[in-house]
């Protein structure tokens, strides 16, 4: 009886650990700009790309030029970062996308005005 306890918590256990490699597997990492990276005129990278929950973008650049702002609607609109904004500045950023719409600017001095800014639906 003990033994078919064991079994089956085992059988549980590898199962649990099939369905997390699963969803890790399927995420997928798209570098933002291509081989250009984080740059101007990046608003329109995403179009004819799909995304979902648990994708990676990454984010290239020059970290004494550039940096990468999560932001929200409104933020991405007026290209100003509301207080407490996430701000990544390596030069070398890895998001993970949230279901729903996510935002990104940069937010030096005209930048986003010039189109250094993306929106992103993942499903």
């Amino acid at each position: 009886m003990v033994q078919g306890r064991c079994s089956a918590v085992a059988a549980t256990v590898l199962l649990c650990c099939l369905l997390l490699h699963f969803e890790v597997a399927q995420s997928a990492s798209f570098t933002v700009g291509g081989r250009g990276g984080w740059t101007f005129n990046a608003a329109a990278w995403p179009k004819g790309k799909r995304f979902k929950a648990g994708d990676t973008l990454v984010f290239n650049y020059n970290p004494s030029i550039h940096n990468v702002v999560a932001v929200n609607r409104a933020g991405y609109k007026s290209c100003k970062a509301p207080k407490g904004a996430k701000v990544f500045k390596s030069g070398k950023d890895q998001i993970k996308l949230k279901k729903g719409q996510n935002f990104f600017i940069c937010t030096y001095i005209g930048h986003c005005q010039a189109g250094m800014k993306i929106a992103v639906t993942a499903a």
